[in-house]
């Protein structure tokens, strides 16, 4: 294929380089499914992933004092993440975006894989941030509904988008979401879909059906998502439950009633956050409730052993945040960082690699640069039929947030 497909190339000489770089490596990358996106369907479906969250706004109350920014002397940012959440370069073991960023702005970046599922994290830092601490990072990647929480403790610090021009690129549906009105303290990372998945060696007739997880051939090798929203949001679709509407108790405890059986009757191997991944590369686990981009990740390294289906019965739609702690340290270079990967050129980079639906206007025309055959991927820039199946997972109050969650937590031994 051309190089150019008739687009110029960027004038600045690192995301020229960036944009070089990802071309040879996107060709890798490329999922095996496609569609054709419609930039008014997809602005819609972002819209409604950000209104995911817990309802109540962004008071806090709680006069915790933000940490000391050390920017202007200390040339470090420290970022949380997800696994298979960034660019990697296996030849190099580097990640090229992050170089970029060091090299344009002499940041020293340092990058943590820390995140297993919401919850964890949570439990590991609440006592720190309760106190205003540093937690040892300046940017946290966390889902709505956990951002939504931290937002409303007053755990996280307000953002300076004069630091962040640009956030102008941030798609029209995200800019003001119901946790975070005018996007003042977090900003859209990326946002996927939890749907099943298997090994197509050791599954070869597939799975059609979230219920198909429970076929007794399979017993002991299941795994499902210890994100509550994406397990429990998926077999209430399949029972025919709108997630995103009016529900109560009635529904949501049906639901929790599937995972408890099968957890009881031990179809139900183990209920993972992202390292439901290693046990799929292993063979401990044949078929899962699964991340959408990470399948297409692993698929990288395993020559495509791996399937999925978007089901007919819906998926449910997230989207995770950046946010700075209220303890962090180096704010103002968690803002510039956060601002390059608004960029469309690195948001486009950063989408070719995991595979999730960028919040970046500009980076599906910056994906022609890179790599044409991923503007009709349905996993980045998805079609009208792959929109009408993806749900969000309706926002909860406090009180509910409280039950549900301790509830399933419970039930899967948390």
């Amino acid at each position: 294929m051309s190089a150019r497909r008739g687009r110029e190339l960027p004038e600045d000489p690192l995301t020229r380089e960036l944009v070089q770089q990802a071309r040879a490596a996107a060709v890798s990358r490329r999922s095996v499914l496609a569609g054709a996106a419609g930039a008014a369907g997809l602005g819609a479906l972002l819209a409604a992933c950000g209104t995911g969250g817990t309802g109540g706004g962004a008071t806090t109350g709680t006069g915790i004092t933000p940490g000391t920014d050390v920017s202007d002397t200390e040339k470090l940012v420290r970022w949380a993440n997800w696994t298979f959440y960034l660019d990697y370069d296996d030849d190099t073991r580097s990640r090229p975006t992050l170089e970029a960023f060091t090299e344009k702005t002499g940041i020293e970046a340092q990058y943590v894989e820390d995140i297993e599922d919401n919850d964890t994290f949570y439990g590991k830092v609440q006592s720190q941030l309760a106190q205003g601490q540093d937690i040892g990072f300046d940017i946290v990647t966390l889902t709505d509904w956990m951002t939504a929480r931290l937002i409303r403790q007053g755990y996280v610090q307000e953002l300076d988008h004069g630091n962040i021009p640009n956030l102008d690129n941030l798609v029209e549906g995200l800019r003001n979401v119901d946790f975070d009105p005018g996007r003042k303290k977090s900003v859209t990372w990326q946002s996927g879909y939890a749907l099943i998945a298997w090994n197509t060696e050791l599954v070869p007739e597939g799975l059609d059906a979230v219920s198909d997880l429970w076929k007794p051939e399979y017993k002991g090798r299941v795994e499902v998502l210890s994100e509550m929203r994406d397990t429990i949001g998926l077999i209430m679709l399949e029972q025919g439950v709108d997630i995103s509407g009016d529900w109560g108790d009635d529904e949501f405890y049906a639901a929790l009633e599937v995972v408890e059986e099968q957890i009881a009757s031990g179809q139900i191997r183990q209920v993972r956050g992202n390292s439901y991944t290693e046990d799929l590369i292993s063979g401990d686990a044949i078929a899962v409730m699964a991340w959408s981009g990470d399948i297409v990740a692993l698929n990288f390294e395993a020559d495509d052993k791996f399937a999925y289906k978007i089901v007919d019965s819906g998926v449910t739609l997230w989207s995770d945040n950046l946010m700075v702690p209220i303890g962090a340290t180096h704010k103002e270079n968690a803002e510039l960082l956060i601002d390059h990967y608004y960029e469309p050129e690195v948001a486009a980079e950063v989408a070719a690699w995991v595979n999730f639906i960028t919040p970046v206007e500009g980076a599906r025309e910056a994906m022609e640069a890179i790599d044409p055959e991923l503007m009709d991927n349905e996993l980045i820039f998805p079609d009208s039929d792959t929109l009408a199946k993806a749900h969000v997972f309706r926002s909860l109050s406090p009180e509910e947030e409280e039950k549900y969650n301790g509830d399933f937590l419970s039930v899967i031994g948390a």
